[in-house]
């Protein structure tokens, strides 16, 4: 049960995340993001394509790909940025890193 919550409160955090995003671009209130994020209610998926590779966004995704069984997959993937851990990975890596741990 406690994975359950912890999944479903990444993806309310993704959910913010893409909010605020709107909210910045349109240099608007919140209203407005939320305006528009009941009008298109993008699938979970979405979201996390759309946006930006934060690090925690990434280890929402990554902590989604682990319980679908895909960890050894992930430490690959942190190696291949020279990191053991999440943590580690560089900054200006994450854009790539979120993009690979998606199609996993």
């Amino acid at each position: 049960m406690g994975s359950e919550l912890l999944r479903i409160a990444e993806g309310f955090s993704i959910v913010a995340e893409g909010l605020r995003g709107l909210a910045k671009a349109e240099g608007g209130t919140k209203e407005k993001a939320v305006k528009a994020q009941k009008q298109e209610q993008p699938e979970k998926a979405e979201v996390q394509q759309e946006s930006p590779a934060t690090l925690e966004g990434i280890r929402a995704l990554m902590a989604q790909k682990t319980q679908e069984g895909k960890s050894k997959e992930i430490k690959e993937l942190l190696q291949k940025y020279g990191a053991a851990k999440l943590s580690a990975v560089k900054p200006e890596d994450y854009p790539a890193l979120m993009r690979e741990a998606q199609v996993l």
